[in-house]
């Protein structure tokens, strides 16, 4: 058994609440033409086997997407690893043959197009391994690959009061991959940028239109 395409489940991480944005569904805001949803969904789909979109509340406002949506299993709003709870949750009510999930943060525009094939090569045959992003010097804990065997572990833990990503996983066998920068336009930037603020996704708006115009 291995972390191999066919056994990967993508979850696009979409249920924060945005407030250093003001508020509201971040993941619909338009980015050179697209949603920043749309467009994770573009760059991840390729790289996995299925997609589920994790959000809360109404999931009919995706429904144009062709996504299943599923919605955190604990309420509160309890941060980045109730999305991965559910993810886990979704593929093994959905996908059996799912043995890890892939998450992206929706507000991360440029993340690189290989990064399932390059997490899954570094767990290689460890079937309970973690994976996680990092560029220069920083984790980017909610890019991984996670297994769906440690639902239960997961849910134990955030019931228990866990709500750091990284006190969660370095339980495990979690290691990290490091990816350079990305050129788009005539820019190199960190993948990993997101977009936090109206400032950032001014940017973020500035770095696609480049890339589109650059022959």
């Amino acid at each position: 058994m291995n972390a191999s395409q066919d056994r990967i489940v993508g979850v696009i991480l979409a249920g924060g609440q945005s407030r250093r944005m003001g508020g509201g569904d971040k993941c619909l805001l338009d980015l050179g033409g697209v949603t920043l949803l749309q467009n994770a969904i573009r760059k991840l789909k390729p790289q996995v086997a299925d997609l589920v979109i994790n959000a809360n509340g109404g999931p009919e406002r995706f429904a144009s997407l062709g996504v299943p949506v599923a919605p955190d299993t604990i309420g509160g709003f309890p941060g980045p690893l109730a999305g991965l709870l559910a993810g886990m949750r979704w593929a093994a009510s959905h996908r059996a043959d799912a043995h890890f999930i892939a998450t992206v943060a929706c507000d991360t525009p440029f993340f690189p197009d290989d990064m399932i094939a390059r997490l899954s090569a570094a767990i290689g045959a460890r079937n309970h391994a973690i994976a996680i992003a990092a560029s220069g010097g920083a984790s980017h804990q909610v890019f991984g690959l996670w297994p769906v065997a440690l639902a239960d572990d997961l849910e134990g833990a955030l019931n228990s009061g866990v709500r750091k990503v990284l006190d969660w996983a370095n339980r495990h066998d979690a290691m990290e991959v490091d990816f350079g920068a990305v050129t788009l336009g005539d820019q190199a930037i960190d993948p990993f940028f997101n977009i936090n603020t109206p400032e950032d996704l001014t940017e973020a708006r500035e770095v696609m239109a480049s890339a589109q115009t650059k022959p």
